[in-house]
C-alpha cells in the first residue's frame, strides 16, 4: 500500500543506458555508414535533398549583394560583414561536392547551376551599385581593391570552412550558419568587388575578382572532398570513380593554374620598375650676342717658279707680236685676299627636367587613373609604381587632381590622379592649379 505523497522509487535503468557516450558515439557512426549498397545510396539521397537549391537561395543571394555593393560604395568594413551574414546557406556548395565523390553527375549539374545563379545575382547587384557609385566620384574604393585580390590567410580560412561545413552538414540534421559565412566569404566577396568594379569602370577590379573567386572554389572542394572521403563516402561503380577522380584533378589544376608562382612573379617584376635617376645640367643661356670668330685677315697666296734659277738661255727674250713689237715675258705672282667671315654659335636651351612620382596611397593597394579628374577610370596603378608629372593641374569638388602619364602592362597611359597618392622623386613640382583647367 503506497500513499500519495509517498515517493516512490526510480525504475531500474536499462543496460543501454549505462553505455559510455563514447560507445554511443562510435555504435552510432557504424549505424550513419552502413556497408551494403542500399544502405548508403538511402544516405547519399538524403543528403542530396538538403543540398538541392531552393527558392531561400536566390532571394537571399539577391540580398547579399545589394549589402555588399552599398559596403563597397561607403568603403566599410563593417556593412560588408553584414552583407555577407545575408548570404544564403551553401548548400549547393555541398551538393555539388557530395555528387562528385558520390559520382552523380546530375545532382552534380543541377547544384552547379543553382550555384552559378546565385553567383549571377550577387555579381549583378553588385554591379548596379557599382554604377550608383559613379555620383560620389572621387573616392579610392579601397575596400573592393582589396578583397578583389588573392591572399593566403583567405585560403586558410576557405579550407577550415569547406572542412567545417562538410562535417557539419554530414553530422548533424541542423543548418551549419558558421561555417557556411565563411565558404560563402571567399566565393562573394571578391565576386561581389568584380560586379563592383564593372558597373564603375575600374578594369582592374572585373577579372582579378573572378579569378579569386574561381580559386576559392576549386580550393575549398578540394578540402571538401578530401573530408567526404575521409568520411567514408565512396563512389558505388567505376565509372562514378572516374567521374569523382576528373572534379578532384580540376579542382587541383585550376588552382595551380591560377595561383602559379612563376607568373605572379614575373607580374610582380614587371610591375615594380626602378626610380629613374634625374641628372640636371646647366648651360648659360645665350645673351643674344654673337662672339666672332675672325679667320687670318689676309691669306696671301702666292704662286710664283719654284728655285731661283733663271730661265734658259735658249729660251728667246722676245716674243714678237702681230704689229712687230717685243714683250718681254713677266713672271707670274697671284695675290689672293680672302675676307674677313663670322661663325656664329648657338647653344641649345635646356629643357625641363621630368618630374616623376611614387603612388603611395595610404589605403588600399594603389590608385586610380581616371580619364578626367572625377571621370572613367583608366587603369589602376599598384603602390610603388613610378609616374610622370605633367605641368597641368585641376580642383574639381575641393580635391586636386594631377595630370600623369604612367606604363602600364607596356602600354602608356595618360590621366588624371589626386594628389594625396602622389609621392615626389625628383624636384618637388608645383601643385598650383592651372589658369585654364583641361576640359
Amino acid at each position: 500500500m503506497t500513499f500519495p505523497n509517498e515517493p516512490t522509487q526510480p525504475p531500474e535503468p536499462h543496460p543501454e543506458s549505462r553505455i559510455s557516450a563514447r560507445a554511443r558515439r562510435r555504435r552510432a557512426r557504424r549505424t550513419f555508414f552502413p556497408k551494403d549498397a542500399e544502405g548508403r545510396t538511402a544516405v547519399i539521397a538524403s543528403l542530396a535533398k538538403r543540398a538541392y537549391p531552393s527558392y531561400e537561395l536566390f532571394i537571399y543571394s539577391l540580398l547579399c549583394g545589394v549589402m555588399l555593393g552599398v559596403g563597397y560604395i561607403f568603403d566599410s568594413y563593417g556593412v560588408l560583414v553584414l552583407g555577407i551574414l545575408f548570404a544564403p546557406l551553401m548548400a549547393p556548395w555541398f551538393g555539388l561536392i557530395l555528387s562528385a565523390i558520390s559520382g552523380m553527375p546530375r545532382l552534380f549539374f543541377q547544384t552547379a547551376a543553382g550555384l552559378l545563379i546565385s553567383a549571377t545575382l550577387v555579381f549583378g547587384a553588385s554591379a548596379l551599385a557599382g554604377l550608383a557609385s559613379r555620383l560620389i566620384l572621387p573616392h579610392t574604393f579601397n575596400a573592393a581593391f582589396t578583397l578583389s585580390r588573392l591572399w593566403w590567410p583567405e585560403m586558410i580560412v576557405m579550407a577550415l570552412g569547406a572542412i567545417l561545413l562538410t562535417v557539419s552538414f554530414v553530422r548533424s540534421e541542423s543548418k551549419p550558419y558558421l561555417p557556411s559565412v565563411l565558404v560563402a566569404y571567399g566565393l562573394f566577396m571578391p565576386l561581389s568587388a568584380s560586379g563592383f568594379g564593372v558597373g564603375n569602370g575600374i578594369g582592374d577590379l572585373w577579372p582579378h575578382g573572378v579569378l579569386v573567386s574561381l580559386v576559392h572554389l576549386a580550393w575549398s572542394s578540394i578540402f571538401g572532398l578530401l573530408t567526404l572521403a575521409i568520411l567514408r563516402f565512396r563512389p558505388l561503380s567505376g565509372v562514378r570513380y572516374a567521374f569523382a577522380l576528373g572534379v578532384f584533378a580540376i579542382s587541383i589544376l585550376t588552382v595551380f593554374w591560377l595561383t602559379d608562382p612563376s607568373k605572379a612573379q614575373t607580374a610582380e617584376l614587371a610591375t615594380e620598375p626602378t626610380l629613374p635617376t634625374a641628372t640636371l645640367t646647366l648651360e648659360p643661356l645665350p645673351d643674344g650676342t654673337s662672339t666672332p670668330t675672325a679667320l687670318p685677315s689676309v691669306t696671301t697666296v702666292l704662286l710664283r717658279p719654284t728655285g731661283t734659277e733663271s730661265i734658259p738661255k735658249e729660251s728667246p727674250t722676245a716674243t714678237s707680236t702681230a704689229l712687230g713689237e717685243s714683250v718681254t715675258p713677266v713672271p707670274l705672282t697671284l695675290d689672293v685676299t680672302l675676307p674677313v667671315t663670322e661663325t656664329r654659335t648657338s647653344t641649345p636651351a635646356p629643357e625641363p627636367t621630368p618630374i616623376y612620382a611614387v603612388i603611395r596611397a595610404r589605403e588600399g593597394g594603389g590608385a586610380y587613373i581616371r580619364k578626367e579628374p572625377g571621370g572613367n577610370v583608366l587603369a589602376t596603378l599598384d603602390n610603388g609604381s613610378v609616374v610622370q608629372i605633367l605641368p597641368e593641374t585641376q580642383d574639381y569638388n575641393g580635391v586636386l587632381w594631377i595630370h600623369i602619364v604612367a606604363t602600364r602592362n607596356d602600354i602608356r597611359v595618360e590621366g588624371w590622379i589626386i594628389q594625396t597618392v602622389l609621392e615626389t622623386a625628383t624636384p618637388v613640382p608645383n601643385w598650383e592649379p592651372s589658369e585654364t583647367p583641361t576640359p
